[in-house]
């Protein structure tokens, strides 16, 4: 189920593209996104997640293409997308909240209802399945942002910066959801933190100023570090050496 992105182009304003002519192909596993600000991160995730239109080339999911609304329905249908922030919706309550994401990507209210116990239940919250959304603390809020991209079983979740603000106990509970949920969903995870890379990604795509600068193995990339770098710098290391052109 590999996503092709060929040679698309995109910019918020006129003449000051975010990618240019931009091509990678992501395959099945889980895969990390890392680089600067700025670097085309979210874009990229806007993008494979048809949130955002290209201005040229395509971008096509196992043959399905962005570009046909013939295909647009059924590609969604087959995509997670947890955005930077996670907004409860006023007056929805977990559970709730999560059938609601089901039911806007196609399910009928009663399969989105059913659905929505599984998903919640994927992500630790089941016991607050009745809480109202807006009582959620950050990190269940992001929790239950992963549990909406589970509703309707899509095979391609993407997460953009899912840990940005939570704190080492709660990252730890979103590196053991991941690590939990692999074996049923591909994930492509935008971040700026790596600690603990070779513990829950498969594959690292590094982007600076809209490009790729490397794309790999998690050891290939652990193997650009000096060699005396220790070991729990090394993931820092081998990015400082790409992003610098040292490597």
């Amino acid at each position: 189920m590999p996503v092709h992105i060929t040679d698309c182009s995109f910019s918020y304003r006129r003449g000051s593209h975010v990618l240019k002519d931009f091509s990678l192909r992501l395959d099945k596993g889980c895969s990390v996104l890392l680089g600067p600000n700025g670097a085309g991160k979210s874009t990229l995730l806007g993008l494979i997640a048809s949130a955002l239109r290209p201005e040229s080339g395509r971008i096509t999911l196992d043959g399905l293409d962005t570009r046909s609304t013939k295909d647009l329905k059924a590609y969604r249908r087959r995509v997670g997308w947890l955005p930077q922030q996670v907004p409860p919706v006023p007056g929805l309550r977990v559970r709730e909240q999560a059938a609601y994401a089901g039911w806007l990507k196609g399910m009928s209210r009663s399969e989105a209802w059913e659905r929505s116990r599984h998903a919640i239940d994927k992500v630790g919250l089941s016991s607050l399945a009745d809480r109202r959304s807006s009582e959620l603390s950050g990190g269940q809020l992001r929790r239950l942002g992963i549990a909406q991209t589970l509703v309707h079983d899509a095979e391609l979740v993407l997460l953009d910066e899912p840990t940005a603000g939570l704190d080492p106990v709660q990252r730890g509970v979103f590196r053991e959801l991941i690590a939990g949920l692999r074996h049923l969903t591909t994930f492509v995870v935008s971040t700026h933190q790596t600690e603990d890379l070779a513990e829950i990604y498969d594959t690292v795509v590094l982007l600076d100023r809209g490009q790729v600068r490397h794309q790999g193995p998690i050891d290939s990339f652990l193997a650009l570090a000096p060699h005396d770098a220790p070991p729990e710098r090394r993931a820092d290391a081998a990015y400082a050496g790409i992003v610098t052109g040292e490597v």
